[in-house]
């Protein structure tokens, strides 16, 4: 697959999940491949050449695993920042927080910095890297939410012990 069309799917990617973030969405009880769309971006990212700059195999994998964390970080940071609740059907809800945007904000510019250093190092990093950080975040945040989740109550007319 071509770079243009990586960074294609990328941005794609990460302007569906950016803006459905700040709508509700109500998680489904039956199991929703939540893992789904990493796992895609993963094998697309996998099947790549050059994930590891050959010239450079020590500092481009060194890289590669600090972007992989940052998406880690960053996909726990959002999944934490995401408002829960249940309806009155006791159905479990979920929104994106403002909190959550500044995270994307701090992880892109980590990311940024990042290419900057392996540029500055001789170190190529193609889109796969970051389709693999994308794929980390976007794991990490789904399964933290959907774990969180489980631990819901039922919050709507319940009537308080006293």
């Amino acid at each position: 697959m071509s770079g243009t069309l990586n960074i294609v799917v990328i941005t794609g990617v990460i302007a569906l999940v950016f803006i459905r973030q700040f709508a509700a969405q109500r998680l489904s009880s039956e199991g929703k491949a939540w893992w789904l769309i990493p796992v895609v971006l993963t094998v697309m990212a996998v099947r790549q050449p050059g994930l590891v700059d050959p010239a450079h195999h020590v500092a481009s994998a060194v890289l590669l695993g600090l972007e992989i964390l940052i998406g880690l970080a960053c996909g726990a940071g959002w999944a934490w920042t995401t408002r829960i609740w249940t309806d009155e059907d006791g159905a479990v809800w979920t929104k994106g927080s403002w909190a959550a945007a500044g995270l994307w904000l701090c992880g892109m510019a980590l990311r940024v910095g990042l290419m900057g250093i392996a540029a500055a190092m001789g170190i190529h990093q193609g889109s796969a890297a970051t389709m693999l950080s994308v794929a980390a975040m976007l794991l990490t945040r789904a399964g933290v939410t959907t774990w969180r989740a489980q631990a819901v109550q039922r919050t709507y007319r319940v009537p308080v012990a006293g």
